[in-house]
């Protein structure tokens, strides 16, 4: 399968990685802004830098597409390739305008059209879906996530809920169910931005749930993400993502605890959450089957932020129904 990735930036270079290591892709092209960055780029990993898309799409014929640019610039090249229907993977966050988000949506109508939301494949996360979708935690009650580090900087003053809890609000729906409400407490008092933020969040489930993200802490402290779920029947706990997972029952003081062993220890490093979707993404493709994280989910996770901006801003609970419910 011929791959090209568009973006030369720090991401992007576990793109390139990814699918210039891969037996069954071949990476065709590196498309970036920066000449000689690109070079360099498409020099570590053996294809053909450009500064051109057209040029590239002409001459390449992708059979898949990636796209890692910088947060807020996502939406004319995204829909530029969207309109072209070749197989499309973006990163988060798919867009900050709802309005964008569903030009490309609609533009794509069912061609394939991914987001990747790797921390869906943590093991730690799958673990715990299996945990709840066997009904080891009974009814679910409640559920916190906790995640910050440093500042990524931005001209939108929303950066870190738009770009960075979106995996948050991602993250939640996926093991929970979806939110049915948001009320939301923002602060900008570091550097200007709602770098920040807590929110109380209602599932149509009826369990309650919080968020606490920030770019105001850093990424070096010890579990500097925790998510929490408990039910009537159990609580499982993930710490840093790809670190542990453990699992307890009521008035049992002894828990179950999965952490990674000397010989999966790839299970342990952050980066590989994305080749394990790239493993689930080409299987869909090849199968000619939805994406098993369709870009729907970067648009709810948007929709979600924005529920956030308008009860800050209105000091009241917002509803957000899912767009198709």
């Amino acid at each position: 399968m011929r791959v090209a990735v568009v973006g030369a930036g720090g991401w992007g270079e576990y793109h390139a990685r990814i699918f210039s290591r891969r037996e069954d892709t071949d990476l065709v092209a590196v498309v970036g802004r920066t000449p000689d960055r690109t070079e360099a780029r498409a020099a570590r990993y053996g294809t053909t830098p450009y500064t051109d898309l057209d040029l590239m799409l002409a001459r390449e014929r992708p059979d898949l597409i990636t796209v890692c640019l910088p947060n807020e610039d996502h939406y004319d090249v995204t829909l530029k390739l969207v309109r072209t229907g070749i197989p499309l993977l973006v990163e988060k966050p798919l867009v900050f305008d709802l309005a964008e988000a569903d030009t490309l949506l609609d533009d794509a109508g069912g061609n394939f059209f991914a987001i990747n939301f790797n921390h869906r494949y943590a093991e730690p996360v799958q673990r715990a879906k299996a945990l709840i979708d066997a009904g080891e935690l009974g009814d679910l009650v409640f559920a916190t996530w906790r995640f910050g580090g440093e500042a990524n900087h931005g001209t939108s003053p929303h950066a870190n809920l738009i770009e960075t809890q979106c995996h948050g609000f991602d993250m939640l729906e996926h093991l929970v169910g979806p939110i049915s409400a948001v009320s939301a407490h923002l602060t900008d008092k570091t550097y200007g931005a709602f770098s920040t933020i807590a929110l109380a969040l209602d599932f149509e489930n009826r369990a309650v749930g919080t968020m606490l993200g920030t770019y105001d802490s850093s990424y070096a402290y010890p579990d500097t993400h925790h998510l929490e779920i408990n039910g009537t029947e159990g609580r499982l706990v993930i710490h840093d993502t790809v670190r542990s997972l453990s699992f307890g029952k009521p008035g049992d003081p002894v828990e179950r605890r999965w952490h990674s062993t000397y010989f999966d220890d790839e299970s342990r490093n952050f980066a590989g959450t994305f080749d394990r979707h790239v493993d689930a993404l080409l299987t869909a493709l090849k199968a000619g089957q939805d994406p098993p994280v369709h870009a729907r989910a970067g648009r709810r996770a948007l929709q979600l932020a924005h529920a956030a901006i308008e009860s800050h801003e209105t000091g009241r609970r917002v509803s957000c129904v899912p767009k198709d419910g």
